[in-house]
């Protein structure tokens, strides 16, 4: 069974977010996403200063089964990116919570943060429930 941490919010498309103590907004995919996905080959992801939107594609993941879109959770400015998954997607399939992060995002007002499913109603869409 796929860990889902608490400490997080979820869009329906597996991406997670996660605020930080200093304003920012991390973003990644869920342990489920990262496992039905299966063997990582490739991840297309935006240049920092890019600006992301609630529920809409920042980039793409690759895999020997299939190109993914990957959505973003909050709406904002791109203020890092984890660049060393351009190298290896690895980290994403061993620890997608905390090394496989993709993206720090500067929220805007309308972040969307607060639309977002929490852990629970998160595990209950995987469940089917």
């Amino acid at each position: 069974m796929s860990e889902i941490p608490s400490d997080r919010s979820y869009l329906s498309s597996h991406e997670w977010a996660m605020p930080t103590d200093d304003g920012l907004v991390v973003v990644g995919i869920s342990e489920h996403a990262a496992q039905e996905l299966g063997e990582l080959v490739f991840i297309e992801l935006p240049e920092k200063g890019d600006e992301v939107q609630y529920d809409s594609q920042f980039g793409e993941i690759e895999s020997v089964k299939a190109v993914s879109e990957l959505n973003s959770p909050v709406s904002g400015k791109v203020v890092e990116v984890n660049t060393a998954l351009s190298d290896s997607q690895d980290a994403i399939s061993d620890s997608p919570f905390v090394d496989g992060w993709m993206i720090k995002v500067a929220p805007a007002d309308d972040s969307g943060l607060t639309k977002l499913l929490d852990a629970s109603a998160y595990e209950a869409q995987l469940h089917g429930s």
